[in-house]
């Protein structure tokens, strides 16, 4: 009898495991798609959004990975030009107001433009090309509607176990695609 009351809880273990697993990331889509990307359907967002991209649209890649270097160098640093230019605008300083508003569910947000280049962030991001990156390559690059959950990991910029949902931005007055937003998610908030 035991032994199958063993065998019965290993199998429901077996069953129940991956059905648990992705309740989280599911319930991380649903509030990020139904709760927060609202927040950035405005037309301040969407015109910093379209400045950024007319500024780095004809960037090759070669200056986007100078720039990246560049920022990576800046981290933590007193003199931080370009991450200063992130940092101090309106929309960054409206994703930090979203993040400490949020209760401890959000602990990150950054927006991202047509290149996958920083538009704007609630903190330092460790670097600021994400377009090599699954957050802006399975968002901006599929389209309009496209969602991408990473997996759950400790994060270095934030120091918490989280998982990042990124979407793909569109303009709402013309549907036409313009960037992506990364929410980085305290993980804890959803199992």
């Amino acid at each position: 009898m035991i032994k199958h009351l063993t065998i019965a809880a290993f199998a429901l273990g077996m069953f129940t495991a991956p059905l648990a697993a992705a309740e989280p990331a599911d319930a991380m889509t649903q509030y990020v798609t139904e709760k927060v990307v609202a927040w950035l359907q405005t037309d301040d967002v969407v015109a910093a959004i379209t400045a950024k991209n007319a500024q780095t649209g004809a960037l090759t890649v070669q200056e986007v990975d100078d720039l990246d270097r560049d920022w990576r160098a800046q981290v933590g640093q007193a003199d931080k030009p370009l991450i200063l230019s992130v940092l101090d605008t309106p929309l960054s300083a409206s994703l930090a107001d979203h993040v400490a508003g949020s209760g401890g569910m959000i602990t990150e947000i950054f927006v991202m433009d047509s290149q996958g280049l920083n538009v704007a962030a609630s903190a330092v991001t460790s670097d600021y090309w994400q377009g090599d990156e699954a957050k802006f390559q399975q968002t901006f690059d599929v389209g309009p509607g496209a969602v991408h959950v990473s997996e759950v990991e400790l994060d270095e910029s934030t120091q918490t176990y989280q998982a990042q949902v990124s979407v793909s931005l569109t303009d709402p007055a013309t549907g036409a695609l313009i960037g992506a937003v990364t929410f980085g998610l305290n993980a804890q908030a959803f199992f």
